[in-house]
């Protein structure tokens, strides 16, 4: 059903595209829409990894320079049966992580040293395994392709503003009204589609990535921390780049609304309720996979149907995996 609901709000997408520019220069506008979509999507499609990690700032590392973090990744790659993605750090104190790639061949996933530093091992992982889902259900594409139509769509109506209306060959049944539609509606409704196809796809994220790692709970507590750091730490690479924001687990964008049509993650307390109610959905599997042993884990490891504690039992902070 997320598969279906996903291709028709792309084909939407897409339409609308076109749709714009029939608004601003009729026939031969729509042509000239469709042949830049082509473009945008083809370009987007083999480079988007390569934009937002260099965006970001985004560093590599391995097994050498981060094994833990490295370690964490791996391990969770090999119970989804992935391929190893290729692994970042984003030197940044917004605690957050994204990952990108048209494929899972070609993925890549990176975590913030907010992040890192914030959670213990158990939610880092649980964090990476929700990263891991989105490359498996091919997310990271999908909201690559869209947000790049979605700023298409926006940089058409600008255009509209300026140049709309001015061509007398225009063949444009609406006249300057089509105009006016193209400059204000087409893009707030591709805004609308893309905020709907980012949330869609977290709430589906959040499930798969709980099977991964094996327990619900460590994501809802990472959800639980990162949501206010992520809210009163500016992420300024973020505010630079919005059409980016549907990448990450939580909106890195300041201001974020509740869960709503303005918003391009579904609300953490919603997310929150919806991992805890698979507490018991987990319990009554027959062949549930069993949580992930990380770093964290000891003889006197906290029960796996509690959330994780980030701290050790004397009361100090534990390190986390990327020392």
């Amino acid at each position: 059903m997320n598969v279906m609901r996903t291709g028709m709000l792309l084909a939407f997408m897409t339409a609308l595209f076109m749709g714009v520019g029939f608004l601003i220069g009729g026939t031969g506008g729509m042509l000239i829409a469709l042949v830049v979509a082509t473009g945008m999507n083809l370009f987007s499609y083999w480079n988007s990894d390569k934009m937002v990690l260099r965006m970001y700032n985004a560093v590599e590392v391995d097994q050498n320079n981060a094994p833990e973090y490295y370690g964490i990744v791996r391990d969770l790659a090999a119970r989804a049966g992935l391929p190893m993605p290729r692994v970042y750090l984003i030197e940044n104190d917004q605690p957050n992580a994204f990952a990108t790639g048209r494929n899972p061949q070609n993925a890549a996933v990176a975590a913030s040293t907010g992040l890192l530093h914030r959670l213990s091992p158990n939610e880092v992982a649980a964090v990476m395994a929700h990263e891991l889902a989105h490359v498996e259900h091919r997310d990271t594409l999908t909201m690559t392709v869209t947000a790049t139509l979605a700023g298409a769509i926006s940089m058409l109506g600008n255009f509209a503003m300026f140049f709309g209306g001015g061509n007398r060959n225009n063949n444009n049944p609406l006249g300057f009204i089509g105009v006016l539609v193209a400059m204000i509606v087409a893009p707030f409704a591709a805004m609308i589609v893309q905020m709907a196809i980012s949330r869609t796809r977290e709430y589906s994220a959040d499930r798969r990535g709980a099977e991964i790692c094996g327990n619900p709970l460590w994501l809802a507590s990472a959800l639980n921390k990162i949501a206010p750091g992520a809210k009163e730490i500016v992420n300024e690479e973020a505010e630079r780049n919005p059409a980016s924001a549907s990448l990450f687990i939580i909106n890195p964008l300041s201001g974020q609304g509740a869960d709503n049509l303005f918003s391009t993650h579904p609300s953490t307390e919603n997310r929150i309720a919806a991992l805890q109610a698979m507490v018991e959905e987990f319990r009554q599997r027959p062949a549930a996979p069993q949580p992930m042993a990380t770093p964290a884990a000891s003889a006197q490891e906290e029960p796996q149907d509690e959330p994780p504690s980030p701290w050790g039992r004397d009361g100090s902070s534990r390190k986390g995996p990327w020392a």
